[in-house]
């Protein structure tokens, strides 16, 4: 009895250890009204709060498609594996990987989208603006790209 007793034990131990596992799901992120009059790539990048939305290294995944004719809306499928995530879309134009700015260096000349409805203000939103909640969040988003 005392051995069961301590697998159980130690079955909770790693549980509490390892919470991402239980949070882990599938998530599809639908991205809709791309200009498809416009060349490059649609970039799709997953965040938890660490560079959130600047800095693409730090992102814990980017998945890319490139733009077609005929696409105005993609998807992309992600493994969530944390309690509070954000994404951050680039129509990525000049496939630099980069947002391009337009004459000024600072106001984007490329699409952008970000989740739970963020939008450009005097800079790009806050991870707070962005967050979502992985036991608040279906199966699916829809991020819209919005264009200068």
């Amino acid at each position: 009895m005392n051995t069961l007793r301590t697998l159980f034990l130690l079955g909770g131990i790693l549980m509490l250890m390892t919470p991402s596992l239980a949070l882990a799901k599938d998530l599809t992120v639908t991205v809709t009204d791309i200009d498809t009059s416009r060349p490059g790539q649609i970039m799709v990048m997953y965040y938890g709060e660490d560079g959130f939305p600047k800095d693409h290294a730090k992102a814990i995944s980017i998945q890319t498609q490139n733009v077609s004719e005929n696409t105005k809306t993609m998807r992309f499928q992600f493994n969530i594996d944390r309690e509070s995530f954000a994404f951050k879309i680039l129509h990525d134009e000049d496939m630099t990987g980069e947002v391009g700015k337009n004459w000024t260096g600072i106001i984007p000349s490329e699409g952008l989208g970000f989740s739970n409805g963020a939008t450009l203000g005097f800079g790009p939103p806050s991870f707070e603006k962005a967050v979502l909640q992985t036991n608040e969040t279906g199966a699916e988003i829809i991020i819209p790209i919005i264009y200068p």
